[in-house]
């Protein structure tokens, strides 16, 4: 799995006054759960964007004032107007310890409705997991290679390695194989026209 180094210092000032403070001296006020601790420090914009900014599932590799954590991202809180980035939740991996995560998923295969003109409809981007550090992976893939025409891949049919629970509803769909109008049209009309020779052979 790809890690993201971030360094970052203790805070020294709580609550919205030091928020502001930390703020204003170009931070980003943070918080680190899990374990016997909770952890409080600033980092900088520009160290966490590798992290924040990605539809990719991430490890950081927090270093606060020297001390090395491992830990994943859980909230981030963005200014509504400007986008600013105001705040972060990190929570820390504990070996053996169980932890709800999003991870992306990705599809593996050709569909053979894709060949004949329909177009992949996807209704799922991240799944929803339950694991432990040690089976922790940064993607699920689902295989579309089997998906026709109209038809739909659910939750249950996602290939899950050793180790994980998807925590989604099974019978939720991930993708879909759109027939477009232009196909539905031909087949309307290819209906048509045989109807038309049965009524005639009769």
């Amino acid at each position: 799995m790809v890690s993201v180094e971030i360094h970052g210092s203790t805070r020294s000032e709580f609550g919205k006054k030091g928020s502001r403070n930390d703020r204003k001296s170009g931070h980003v006020p943070a918080v680190m759960y899990g374990g016997d601790e909770v952890i409080h420090f600033n980092v900088t914009p520009a160290g966490v964007r590798h992290l924040i900014y990605t539809p990719d599932f991430k490890l950081a590799d927090l270093v606060i004032d020297g001390k090395h954590y491992k830990a994943i991202l859980k909230s981030a809180q963005f200014q509504p107007v400007t986008d600013q980035l105001l705040h972060i939740d990190f929570l820390r991996l504990i070996e053996k310890t169980p932890i709800k995560v999003e991870v992306p998923l990705r599809f593996k295969g050709v569909s053979p409705g894709v060949k004949l003109g329909g177009k992949l409809i996807q209704h799922l981007r991240k799944i929803k997991i339950k694991t432990t550090p040690e089976f922790l992976v940064d993607e699920l893939k689902a295989d579309i290679s089997k998906l026709d025409l109209g038809q739909a891949l659910r939750v249950r049919e996602v290939i899950v390695p050793e180790g994980i629970e998807i925590i989604n509803n099974a019978a939720t769909p991930v993708a879909l194989i759109e027939i477009p109008r232009a196909l539905k049209a031909a087949a309307a009309a290819e209906a048509k026209a045989d109807q038309k020779v049965a009524k005639k052979k009769n």
